[in-house]
């Protein structure tokens, strides 16, 4: 088995938040690559089940409501249907699609909770957080808006920044209000249970770091990183009227935190598709389970959710979990704020009956090890260059050519030459290929080389040229197309989890009956001697550069609605209050040059700066990880304030602050030298 001692396969895929619908950077990031390898082990006849929902619990989903004026329910059920169908159609084959409103839901994670409170696992902690006396509750830090203490921003919110980026504690704002009554706010004591993480810490360290070596880069060093910082214990309940209600007295107006009840979804999502059997697939140790997520969501797949099932003791921990980098749009961040992206339910309904062809371009640009780029000119060449003029072209000509001469009936097969035996032979070299990729999660470069079985029919048909035989050798024409149609049966088989559309049309067309199977492709034999076929159909169409334009337009249009929004709302930063120059004077301002630079582990906004300033190395947090990349800032030289109190953000001390300029659409651009300076120079 490809899985080694493995019985049976459980995939699951991120929950997509129920507050919008789903884009094609989810779609990149984690439904295709699950799907492909989903299918492919459904092909090799291994017990997989794929398992998904959709997250509709927490804060965002709240605010969404209270600004539509309607309950948090009804923001759910609408984009839970749209999610659900769009998958459906897109051809994301899930087991079961379900919810975390479900009644299966609410019971599996009230009990897991239970569980572990009843074990100990928890700790108890009371804090002061802010109490809108008004609308009556206690405040999650979203709710929460005041002035950002860093940029002057009047509207960032208690969690964070969205003009200069800076992560944030509700505590931080200055004339903190509440965004539901828009009164000021008062302390008030709050009790919650929280995780204690740093217990798991170094059973954490042994697992990941020495056990699952084999797991991506990206997965590992992020994990490495953010046990490297330590664990700090993680909230399990918040005071919300949204959510799964705790199961303790003396806890009413308290729910689970999203994060802690979201990953359970996988759970209660197995117990609903199998109430009699759902056990196996996640207790028993000969179940391999693997969590398909986007980098985001590295944290609580393998540090958070696995500590949560170590210490309820009775399940599995995951074997593998392939995570994607980020997918952007013509060169720009997906937003969905922005509207910046290209929706699903939006493509279904501008591109119908190309599936397939969205699956092909974004598993070829699959983001696996970096952040990649959608563009709409890729998308219409590589369907033009590679669906229509490889693989659409090798099977039609194939099944042209022998209607054309056969009268649609496979060929008998005569002599082989060396030639074809090559051919052949080279069949189940790609599929041994494509699976040894599929196997160790490199989707990209498995259907790249699925893709060279189309390449070598083309290559085939191109070097025998049977059309100028037909004449003189109408037996040698057999054999070629015969070899020529048994390729097409077996990319039949190898494209399905790729292309699971078109090759079901191709199948439909050699008119091959039956279950197909994985062991199946290397055969010569698919297809039977005098074995009829129905008429030729294109597999692709080319597109247009009206439908790509039509797309282009509608960024643009997209583009400058939101340039115009950021002026509009821009307005200058309010002068600060008078300063003597003596107050000035104070300030002690240097220029330092950067020696490192990389992305704060816990967040994508912050990054973290290494500065010669002239007298040793000095470490600096910035909100800048919107607007530069870490690698273009070494060896730059800044301006930084070498005499501001040290502050400790994300567990880091940050001695200083760099400093830089804020435009009209917030971007932020670096204050620098004009030509290369002393490391320690003082502005003056």
């Amino acid at each position: 088995m490809s899985n080694g001692n493995f019985k049976r396969t459980l995939v699951t895929t991120a929950l997509p938040y129920a507050n919008g619908p789903v884009h094609i950077g989810h779609l990149a990031g984690v439904y295709v690559p699950a799907d492909i390898y989903v299918r492919y082990l459904r092909l090799k006849g291994e017990e997989v089940i794929h398992v998904g929902g959709s997250d509709e619990h927490g804060v965002p989903i709240t605010i969404k409501a209270m600004k539509e004026g309607v309950k948090p329910q009804d923001i759910v059920d609408r984009y839970h249907t749209l999610i659900k169908d769009s998958f459906e159609e897109f051809g994301i084959s899930f087991d079961i699609y379900s919810r975390t409103t479900s009644p299966t839901h609410h019971q599996t994670a009230s009990a897991f909770f239970s569980t572990l409170y009843e074990k100990g696992k928890f700790i108890e902690q009371t804090s002061q957080q802010y109490y809108d006396q008004e609308a009556k509750q206690f405040l999650a830090d979203r709710y929460i808006t005041g002035t950002c203490p860093i940029c002057g921003n009047e509207n960032a919110y208690g969690d964070q920044c969205e003009k200069c980026g800076s992560s944030l504690n509700a505590t931080d704002l200055i004339n903190p209000k509440s965004a539901i009554s828009g009164s000021e706010l008062v302390m008030k004591e709050t009790k919650h249970w929280y995780l204690p993480l740093g217990e798991y810490e170094e059973w954490l360290r042994e697992w990941i770091l020495e056990g699952h070596k084999e797991w991506r880069a990206n997965v590992y060093g992020q994990v490495k990183s953010w046990l490297d910082l330590g664990l700090q214990p993680r909230a399990v309940t918040r005071d919300l009227d949204w959510g799964i209600p705790i199961p303790l007295e003396g806890a009413e107006g308290k729910v689970l935190y999203v994060w802690f009840d979201a990953p359970i979804g996988y759970i209660s999502n197995t117990k609903e598709l199998l109430p009699d059997s759902w056990e196996k697939w996640w207790k028993d140790p000969e179940t391999r389970l693997i969590h398909f997520i986007g980098k985001d969501n590295i944290v609580f797949h393998c540090i958070v959710f696995p500590a949560m099932l170590k210490a309820e003791g009775s399940f599995i921990l995951p074997d593998n979990v392939p995570s994607n980098e980020f997918l952007n749009l013509e060169g720009d961040k997906i937003s969905t704020s922005r509207n910046w992206a290209v929706w699903l339910h939006e493509y279904l309904r501008d591109f119908p009956g190309k599936q397939d062809v969205l699956r092909y371009v974004l598993t070829a640009n699959a983001p696996e090890t970096k952040d990649n780029d959608f563009t709409w000119s890729d998308y219409q060449a590589r369907n033009n260059n590679e669906l229509v003029a490889v693989l659409g072209n090798f099977i039609n000509r194939a099944l042209v050519l022998t209607h054309k001469y056969f009268e649609g009936k496979v060929p008998a097969v005569g002599q082989l030459t060396a030639e074809d035996q090559e051919v052949l032979g080279q069949i189940a070299v790609i599929r041994d290929d494509v699976q040894h990729l599929l196997e160790q999660f490199h989707i990209r470069d498995a259907q790249r080389r699925a893709m060279d079985l189309a390449r070598l029919g083309n290559k085939y048909l191109a070097d025998t040229e049977p059309w100028k035989l037909a004449k003189s050798d109408l037996a040698r024409v057999a054999t070629i197309l015969n070899i020529a149609l048994q390729i097409s049966a077996n990319l039949a088989i190898l494209m399905e989890c790729f292309l699971p559309f078109s090759m079901q049309k191709l199948r439909r067309l050699l008119r091959m009956e039956g279950e197909i199977a994985w062991d199946a492709i290397g055969r010569a034999d698919l297809l039977p001697e005098g074995w009829q076929l129905e008429r030729p159909e294109l597999l692709f169409d080319k597109i247009e550069d009206d439908a790509i334009q039509a797309q282009l337009d509608r960024l643009a249009s997209i583009r400058k609605a939101n340039a115009e929004a950021a002026l509009k709302a821009a307005k200058p930063l309010p002068i600060a209050p008078e300063i003597r120059f003596e107050d000035f004077e104070k300030l002690d301002l240097r220029a330092a040059t950067v020696k490192a630079c990389v992305k704060v582990p816990k967040t994508d906004k912050l990054l973290k700066f290494t500065l010669d300033d002239g007298m040793g190395e000095r470490t600096i947090i910035s909100g800048l990880a919107k607007h530069y990349d870490p690698e273009s800032l070494v060896g730059k030289q800044v301006i930084f304030v070498a005499n501001l109190a040290p502050r400790k953000m994300r567990g880091i001390e940050s001695a200083g602050m760099i400093l830089s300029v804020e435009e009209s659409d917030g971007s932020l651009s670096l204050l620098t030298t004009s030509k290369e300076v002393k490391p320690g120079s003082k502005v003056s």
